[in-house]
């Protein structure tokens, strides 16, 4: 039932089943971009974020060195492999109080080895005004991290740039009034 005998001379009927197209280099590649798991940015400040920043005084800023690494994927299909790395290129933070800072690197750590006053050497800001006016008494501190990819396989390569990744924390800041006595 449902096979019918051939007779001689006809031809074989050709199968109807489908063959499976291979995947574009481009289709894979996206794949492996999907794949990619961007670590969100932690936020580091000195003085520590957990502590009161003072106004008129430097506030350093980076990004916790973890989260500022290179992170690769890879996707396959039967015959192509394209591997993608991204790489993050700049931080943006917005300081809560209406400054911005844009950096092209995670910062620098503060450490004792610098002065108390001096300011970061490629990632810092110095507020102008307390938070005390902020609901919490903080502002609302972020980092937005901008990733460029890279992709190659299949004897092509190709770029997807400005993936971002944010992060935001509450930073309070306050004024220190001096008083003078004679």
């Amino acid at each position: 039932m449902g096979i019918l005998p051939r007779f001689d001379g006809e031809k074989p009927k050709k199968s109807k089943t489908k063959h499976k197209r291979k995947a574009s280099v481009e289709v894979v590649a996206r794949r492996a971009v999907e794949k990619l798991t961007l670590p969100k940015p932690v936020i580091r400040t000195s003085p520590d974020e957990d502590d009161v920043q003072v106004v008129g005084v430097p506030t350093w800023m980076w990004v916790q060195r973890g989260t500022w690494l290179p992170v690769t994927q890879t996707a396959e299909v039967p015959g192509l492999t394209v591997t993608a790395t991204a790489r993050p290129r700049r931080a943006v933070w917005s300081m809560g109080e209406g400054g911005a800072v844009t950096c092209t690197g995670p910062g620098t750590p503060y450490s004792g080895k610098f002065r108390p006053e001096e300011p970061s050497p490629d990632c810092g800001y110095t507020y102008r005004m307390s938070s005390l006016a902020e609901p919490g008494r903080k502002f609302a501190v972020s980092v937005q991290v901008t990733w460029d990819v890279e992709w190659h396989g299949g004897g092509r390569a190709g770029r997807v740039p400005g993936l971002v990744i944010a992060a935001e924390g509450p930073i309070e800041v306050d004024e220190v009034q001096a008083v003078v006595v004679r």
